[in-house]
């Protein structure tokens, strides 16, 4: 594993011998806009695994993406590299469905302090809630973002990030109703605390959330991928493409129904993702908004 081959992975060419923010913001916009976030590896019958020789295999030599757990696994492993204070944080994820937080820890965050300010860096989100820079730890700031604005908020030491969105157009009327749009302008994302995790924390939710018929992860074969403007999603054979601030305050949204055929040459032509076994792909409704 080393450093040089991880950033002819995202494509990264700058400086890295400051640690300071900007260097920080350009190499993770560099990860989110090469690695997906994808499950795919459970709707092929591979086993997803927390081993970092396996993950940086997967995403760097393979070109593939991942989830949380190997996304900011990895991301954590660059910046540490290039001598960054970090350390990862576990996070509760808000079901809009249930209108709960999740009950179990499932999200793996990255925490990273730089001249005395701790900057929370999270990869491994997908879609709209994203986040595109470092979001500075501090409780009720709102920080605007391509995506749209995000916040914190703390309360008894629990941290919350909601995000608030622009308007939708979505040209395709077929989809207005889709279960995959988010209807609220104002959505809550995850809960954290601030004390140190490490990946043996996330041992048990890895093979939960690929096993259970009850994970959002074995309900839906989901793949996204920031763009220069936007993001892209397959969630099943439902192609998303949304651009931000396609008018003022309003994002523009396309929806498509792939064939069984064109669901992986769109993975390669979209995703720059070839898998090595066949995908069979999934949308159980509900449980995941975009």
């Amino acid at each position: 594993m080393n450093l040089e081959e991880y950033f002819a992975r995202t494509g990264y060419k700058g400086s890295t011998e400051k640690q300071d923010l900007e260097t920080l913001t350009d190499i993770f916009q560099h990860h989110i806009r090469a690695v997906p976030f994808e499950n795919l590896s459970i709707h092929c019958g591979e086993k997803i695994t927390l081993e970092l020789e396996q993950v940086y295999n997967k995403i760097v030599r393979r070109k593939r993406g991942g989830w949380c757990m190997e996304n900011n696994q990895l991301l954590g492993w660059v910046l540490r590299g290039l001598g960054y204070d970090t350390s990862f944080l576990g996070a509760y994820v808000f079901n809009p469905h249930q209108n709960a937080y999740a009950t179990l820890m499932t999200h793996l965050v990255v925490k990273v302090v730089i001249d005395g300010k701790a900057y929370i860096v999270d990869g491994g989100f997908g879609v709209s809630y994203q986040m595109w820079q470092p979001m500075e730890l501090v409780s009720g700031k709102d920080q605007p973002q391509a995506p749209g604005v995000f916040r914190f908020t703390e309360m008894n030491g629990v941290w919350y990030l909601e995000k608030m969105r622009r308007k939708q157009y979505i040209p395709n009327q077929s989809f207005c109703n889709s279960d995959l749009l988010e209807k609220k302008e104002c959505r809550k994302v995850y809960m954290f605390s601030l004390e140190p995790r490490t990946v043996e924390d996330f041992r048990f939710q890895c093979t939960y959330l690929q096993t259970s018929p009850d994970s959002l992860f074995t309900k839906k074969s989901i793949c996204t991928l920031q763009t220069t403007d936007g993001f892209r999603a397959l969630i099943g054979w439902t192609l998303t493409e949304t651009t931000y601030n396609y008018k003022e305050n309003m994002d523009l949204v396309e929806f498509v129904t792939l064939e069984d055929e064109e669901v992986e040459k769109t993975l390669k032509e979209k995703f720059n993702i070839t898998l090595e076994r066949k995908l069979v792909p999934i949308n159980v409704k509900g449980s995941y908004t975009i």
